[in-house]
């Protein structure tokens, strides 16, 4: 179809030369080299403490230790898991994958808020358990080890803030390192209570504090991973406010198959069928749409299919239509709501 084509013909000539159509000025995903140093880094520290920690906790038969040596195993899991979806998703796209492999890392981050969410499970059930037969536990060496592993989650914390945590990748590691910070500072207080009135369930108290913050930080990464498998639209972002707006622009008589979905994290993209008055130049059209949809949604990934009024129907391609003529069964398998200028149901 003769509006289809050319529509396709700008957006690609777009792409090529910088335009909104395309990805010209628009970057995504992280700066691969510089978080790979910090990300590595920040590894290094966690690897290390967590090899000390598990041997103090099991002489000190800590549970609030063991537990922190456990979430920073899944700290540096994350931050593995989150290199390996660096590279995996820097790749070009090629053959079926055309997108690349830029979902890798929202697996990587699902896998992140599953592993918490189960290892917060174990831990709850144990610190429960402890609570009501409280072992011996060597308080000093607990406040010891959690004043050491403070400094040291601040340190690998502060190394990740550097990467870019837009990436829902990397802010999956960020959370983990974050919560373990947390836990620290919870393990350390516990650490004084023993210490100073030999209270041994403060230890237990201090593994539900974290299995709370383990929680937390699972839970929200499995939901925002998981908006992003099912395509829904980006958090913020309306479908039906953006079609209003969109279907309120001069010349534009309907819209409809509209779909807003993320790629990856921090890269929304569109695909919505416009129909535009007969006569009305459909390919300014498109170029007003596209750029209103980057600057006031930042949408740059946008496929607008543009036609005139009744162009599409059977033997009505020079058929002179009028903006009241249009039919209500235009599309008969629209996905999702027509909108048209004036009042609309959604």
């Amino acid at each position: 179809m003769a509006g289809h084509e050319h529509s396709q013909h700008d957006h690609e000539h777009d792409h090529k030369h910088g335009g909104r159509g395309g990805h010209g000025g628009h970057s995504h995903g992280v700066a691969a080299d510089a978080d790979r140093r910090w990300l590595l880094s920040a590894l290094a520290l966690i690897v290390v403490f967590m090899a000390g920690e598990v041997v103090v906790g099991f002489a000190a038969q800590s549970l609030a230790l063991i537990s922190d040596a456990a979430h920073m195993l899944t700290d540096a899991a994350s931050i593995v898991l989150a290199l390996i979806a660096m590279r995996l998703s820097a790749r070009p796209a090629r053959g079926g994958y055309t997108y690349g492999l830029k979902r890798a890392e929202i697996l990587s981050a699902q896998a992140n808020g599953v592993t918490l969410l189960i290892l917060s499970a174990w831990l709850g059930y144990e610190a429960i358990t402890r609570l009501f037969e409280p072992p011996e536990v060597a308080g000093t060496l607990v406040l010891v080890t959690a004043l050491i592993g403070i400094v040291v989650n601040i340190a690998a914390a502060w190394c990740m803030s550097k990467a870019n945590r837009s990436s829902l990748n990397v802010e999956g590691a960020f959370q983990h390192v974050l919560t373990d910070l947390y836990a620290f500072i919870a393990t350390a207080v516990a650490g004084v209570i023993m210490v100073t009135t030999g209270f041994a369930r403060a230890d237990s108290i201090a593994s539900l504090i974290v299995v709370a913050l383990m929680l937390k930080a699972g839970i929200g990464l499995v939901r925002d991973s998981g908006r992003i498998f099912l395509e829904a639209a980006p958090a913020g972002i309306d479908p039906d406010t953006v079609a209003d707006r969109l279907v309120a622009q001069p010349l534009v008589e309907e819209i409809h198959d509209l779909h807003i979905w993320e790629i990856t994290s921090n890269q929304p993209a569109l695909s919505a069928h416009i129909l535009v008055t007969p006569g009305g130049d459909c390919h300014a059209v498109r170029r007003e749409l596209q750029r209103r949809l980057a600057d006031e949604y930042g949408i740059s990934h946008s496929t607008l299919q543009v036609d005139h009024v009744g162009e599409d129907e059977a033997g009505a391609l020079l058929q002179i239509t009028t903006p009241g003529d249009l039919s209500p069964d235009h599309c008969a398998d629209a996905h999702g709501p027509v909108h048209r200028a004036g009042p609309h149901k959604h």
